[in-house]
């Protein structure tokens, strides 16, 4: 099924809701919109991007330049205090700029997914792919990380950030990056937000409905 296929079935599987759903996007600096003017950044696009779709969805930045898994298990606690319905957790890059090992990685997502199950959030788990340049071993266990995780925990799965560039060596992509390479342009954040959004339109359907 094409991609307008399912966001159109997406949006006709339910009424629109009365009050918006309060979704946080809990991630780093790609989340929080690094080298970018506000608008341009990734939560800006995506909240227009689901206005569009008529989705009426609060959505709150709460991405953290430099932030890892363990800075995320750190504070999920706090940001989950709030009036929250959907969490995206977009984490783990910084753990692979840093060689994290994926077991740490791996615990520190857990926590934080754990954090959401006992607080009724709905997730959906963001991965992305290690290259192979960080060894056989590393790289499997990085890469199975995000779907085993999604798979234990009952959670909705976009596996790849940054699935909506397509497909390429880095130099063919690199016309969607900042100067430094590893965070997005404008353009490409639009791009990563025509992919994501219908991660997030599936994590929409599963919230609760309001009681009328």
């Amino acid at each position: 099924m094409g991609k307008a296929l399912v966001a159109l079935f997406l949006l006709l599987a339910a009424p629109l809701r009365a009050e918006p759903v309060t979704i946080v996007a809990f991630g780093d600096s790609l989340t929080q919109g690094y080298g970018l003017v506000e608008r341009d950044g990734l939560v800006p696009q995506l909240r227009r991007w689901l206005e569009e779709k008529g989705a009426q969805v609060t959505l709150v930045n709460a991405g953290v330049s430099g932030d890892t898994t363990a800075g995320g298990a750190a504070r999920i606690d706090w940001t989950l205090a709030e009036d929250v319905d959907g969490l995206i957790v977009a984490l783990g890059g910084n753990d692979l700029l840093r060689g994290v090992d994926p077991a740490v990685s791996r615990t520190n997502l857990a926590r934080i997914l754990e954090a959401a199950e006992a607080a009724g959030v709905e997730v959906l788990l963001v991965g992305i792919r290690a290259p192979a340049n960080y060894g056989p071993d590393f790289t499997r266990d990085f890469n199975a990380m995000y779907p085993e995780l999604a798979e234990a925990h009952g959670v909705l799965l976009h596996a790849d950030i940054f699935a909506g560039l397509g497909e390429g060596t880095p130099d063919a992509l690199r016309e969607f990056f900042q100067p430094d390479g590893i965070h997005p342009n404008a353009e490409g954040v639009s791009k990563i937000v025509d992919d994501l959004g219908l991660s997030v339109l599936a994590l929409i359907e599963r919230l609760p409905q309001p009681e009328n």
